[in-house]
């Protein structure tokens, strides 16, 4: 997953990473270098007294640290150049790709997973990236030539070479290969986290009304021990690497001291090489620890690629047409034929059968218990779900068969839970149109009811709201989201329970103000009470998922057991006849 996700994502930097691997391969050579000349100034300048030829040689390297230092800063600046085009194209990839799901996939995921995955899993990997092409780039090319060198300087010591790069392998690739499973566990417990902290703080209200503060205090702690625990663990694991690694350095030098000096003293060997060879022993070691923290890194940038390419091929319930066939009609006809709609895992359907039609400027009510299906059917229409079996159409034509742009441009949606946006009342209102006038906005705003209290507020139109709305009523959140679908002036209009918060004289004065608004579009709303949805017409009886009755509020009060109940029920709390 990890390779497929590089391979894919940073085939346009292709370039730049060419440019880091030639400028860190110089660079390392130079480095190599280094040693080389040292063991010279030893042997012919030190031992020899030989001043001039020091001060040419140590310009020498002066020159060559110049380089060297220059073109890592180079290879650096464009290794992070590549990381975070990486990051920036992954994070755009998945939150396209999050767009385009259904209410189906967001489910299945979760918003909380699906905030983790687009930001702390696309870091990961792109930590991964970066330290690739400031360390990893380096290190084979320092590794293969110091070894190279070194060789040239004493093949004697080589055995000593042979057996710590094993060694330093064999023991970090155990402690690799045990952090891996904490590392996936860790990025369950971070979406675990999210999770807990988003419920509460968009349900803070709730919680403090029913004074649940320590309930949820010793919930977030409880999550936030399980991630500290599992960081520990990981951080134990990945605390004995450089330890281990630094004492195979040392005992490895130590080593080369030693028997290097008893070389010396036998003349079989040069100060000088000697000490080159300490250098290049250091710089082959000090290589592979670069490239076993980058195997740290590998585990968990894995199972961070995993989750990424999880989203990235998870293919929409709600698929996009590849042919799309225009809807030519300017004036939307709305019906369903036969249409069954069933989760998947479901033991039964939520939606049997159901059929009928709406024509330009009338209005279809629907009616039922709770769960009965009544939101489900206005998301099929909207296409957030598509049909089990049977047909949603507008015109004639399937709307899975039509452009999702072009299917709910033609739709104006006011959802059974209004969700305002932060900003302003005119940025929310122009999410409907978003080259709305100022006039257009109070004409919406007079028909919503909320012209009123939207003058009383500070500036107006330009009045601050806060994300979600919170900062408004619920009654006033449902306005602002009625007027916002009004100005779109759409063919078809699907109310979700939208006037449920409003007393019920301003759920009569907005009723009123809607209808000659409405003239001219096919209009759906689903209410709970009898007032708001007497006058449509028709009526759909919805229980269980099954239509029980379809007619005006009189034929269906003589036809109707269950609308009926209903009309009597609300007739006796409100003490009105319906």
């Amino acid at each position: 997953m990890l390779i497929h996700l590089l391979q894919e994502k940073l085939r346009p930097y292709r370039h730049l990473l060419w440019i880091v691997v030639v400028f860190q391969a110089i660079q390392s050579l130079a480095g190599l270098y280094l040693p080389t000349l040292n063991a010279r100034i030893i042997d012919r300048g030190i031992t020899q007294g030989d001043t001039k030829y020091i001060w040419h040689v140590g310009g020498l390297m002066l020159l060559t640290t110049l380089v060297q230092v220059l073109l890592s800063i180079a290879a650096i600046y464009f290794g992070s150049r590549a990381s975070m085009g990486f990051g920036r194209d992954t994070r755009s990839a998945l939150f396209h790709q999050v767009n385009s799901f259904s209410s189906r996939e967001v489910a299945h995921f979760g918003a909380p997973s699906l905030i983790t995955r687009i930001t702390n899993d696309v870091q990961q990997v792109q930590m991964l990236v970066l330290m690739t092409c400031t360390l990893l780039i380096a290190a084979p090319f320092t590794a293969i030539g110091g070894l190279v060198l070194a060789l040239q300087q004493d093949v004697n010591l080589s055995w000593i070479i042979v057996i710590a790069i094993p060694l330093v392998v064999i023991i970090l690739g155990t402690v690799v290969s045990k952090m891996v499973p904490t590392f996936r566990v860790m990025q369950v417990r971070i979406d675990r986290i999210n999770e807990i902290l988003r419920e509460q703080l968009s349900g803070i209200r709730v919680v403090r009304a029913f004074v649940r503060e320590p309930q949820e205090v010793a919930r977030f702690q409880q999550a936030n021990q399980d991630v500290t625990q599992t960081a520990l663990r990981g951080g134990r694991l990945m605390s004995l690497m450089f330890p281990t690694a630094t004492f195979i350095v040392n005992l490895s030098c130590v080593a080369v001291v030693w028997f290097g000096s008893n070389r010396i003293a036998a003349g079989q060997m040069k100060l000088g090489p000697m000490v080159a060879f300490l250098t290049y022993l250091a710089q082959i070691l000090m290589s592979v620890m670069m490239a076993t923290f980058m195997a740290a890194l590998w585990p968990r940038a894995a199972v961070s690629a995993e989750r990424i390419q999880e989203v990235l091929s998870t293919t929409s319930s709600v698929p996009i047409p590849t042919h799309p066939t225009p809807i030519t009609q300017t004036r939307a006809e709305l019906e369903l034929r036969n249409v069954n709609f069933e989760y998947p895992g479901a033991a039964s359907p939520v939606l049997h059968n159901i059929s009928f039609k709406v024509a330009a400027g009338e209005t279809l009510a629907i009616i039922g218990s709770t769960g009965s299906g009544k939101t489900t059917l206005l998301n099929l229409v909207a296409r957030l779900f598509d049909a089990t079996s049977g047909a949603v159409l507008i015109d004639g034509v399937d709307i899975s068969e039509v452009a999702p742009a072009e299917l709910w441009s033609r739709i104006g949606l006011v959802p059974q839970k209004p969700y305002l946006f932060s900003g302003t009342i005119s940025s929310n209102l122009r999410y409907g149109k978003q080259d709305a006038t100022e006039q257009e906005m109070w004409n919406a705003l007079t028909i919503a009811q909320a012209d009123s209290f939207v003058r009383e507020m500070p500036g107006e139109l330009e009045a601050i709201i806060a994300q979600g709305g919170t900062n408004v009523s619920g009654g006033q959140r449902q306005r602002l989201a009625i007027a916002r679908a009004l100005i779109r002036q759409p063919e078809i209009y699907l109310f979700d329970d939208s006037f449920s918060a409003l007393d019920l004289s301003t759920d009569a004065k907005l009723r009123a103000a809607l209808m000659p608004h409405l003239k001219d579009s096919a209009t759906l709303i689903v209410g709970q009470r009898v007032s708001t949805i007497r006058h449509a017409n028709q009526i759909l009886v919805l229980e269980d998922g099954l239509v029980v009755g379809l007619g005006t509020h009189e034929e269906l009060r003589q036809s109707c057991a269950t609308y009926e109940e209903i009309v009597l029920s609300q007739a006796l709390q409100e003490g009105d006849d319906l």
